[in-house]
């Protein structure tokens, strides 16, 4: 039995099933974490590089209009989902590394970000090779990896990014032991912090592929997993595998990333 399936099956052992259609519950119900509740609360605000954002492709800064239109497309349809099953919190995930999973958490969050009375919350959860700062251009003293640590609180790793409707948590530090951290209690109060100060936000998690146990360790945690793969790259007995991974999570739906059919004929509206 693999690391992962090792990973499904004491899931299903602690009872954290997710049965489909229903809300996951997220930590913080029966949670003791004390956490003052300031609906206008302002984070410290980080100013992003275009030049950084063109090059990595990151919206706003891609004069794609092909790649802009599919964002669009998958922050209606995900939109949708989100508010037909009453979601909130999810994963992004791949079949393995190099498939485009952190890119679109990004460009995902930020589109979501643009849809008016939407916000939304990125955090960077790949343990092993953080990236969302570095696609970013983010530069920041405490992130992720120091608040698990205990070198920084919770609300000082939580920061704007110069837009009202966007918020993201970075993370410039590596972990090897990154399942354990994230079980940790520091973990578990991040998420109960995340529950009560930013109760209307869509929270977007950024997670390692599917070739370790993390997301599937984490999946309990959220209402729903989007599975990104990459044409020419993945192929059909990892996407088999995925799905049966995913199998007893909620699996919103799947993102097909560097694909070679596009559709550059002129928007209609």
């Amino acid at each position: 039995m693999s690391i992962i399936e090792n990973a499904l099956a004491l899931a299903k052992a602690r009872g954290e099933r997710v049965p489909a259609g229903t809300r996951a519950r997220r930590p913080g119900a029966d949670a003791t974490v004390s956490v003052e509740t300031q609906p206008t609360r302002q984070f410290e605000t980080v100013i992003l590089n275009p030049v950084i954002l063109e090059r990595n492709c990151v919206l706003p800064q891609v004069a794609d209009r092909a790649a802009l239109r599919a964002y669009k497309i998958l922050r209606t349809r995900l939109l949708r989902r989100l508010t037909a099953e009453d979601w909130g919190w999810i994963a992004v995930t791949s079949t393995r590394a190099g498939e485009g999973k952190t890119l679109t958490s990004i460009n995902l969050a930020v589109a979501l970000a643009q849809e008016p009375n939407t916000h939304v919350c990125l955090v960077d959860l790949d343990l092993p090779r953080p990236q969302v700062a570095a696609q970013m251009g983010i530069r920041c003293e405490r992130g992720l990896g120091e608040y698990l640590l205990g070198e920084a609180e919770a609300l000082q790793v939580i920061y704007s990014c110069g837009a009202a409707n966007l918020l993201v948590i970075p993370n410039n530090r590596p972990f090897d032991y990154s399942s354990e951290m994230l079980g940790s209690p520091r973990m578990l109060e991040l998420l109960q912090v995340l529950e009560t100060e930013l109760p209307q936000h869509i929270v977007i998690f950024d997670m390692p592929p599917l070739s370790s146990d993390d997301a599937l360790a984490f999946a309990p945690r959220v209402d729903g997993v989007l599975l990104v793969v990459a044409e020419g790259q993945t192929d059909r007995a990892a996407v088999a595998k995925s799905k049966e991974l995913l199998g007893e999570m909620n699996l919103i739906g799947v993102v097909l990333n560097h694909s070679s059919e596009r559709d550059d004929a002129p928007s209609y509206y």
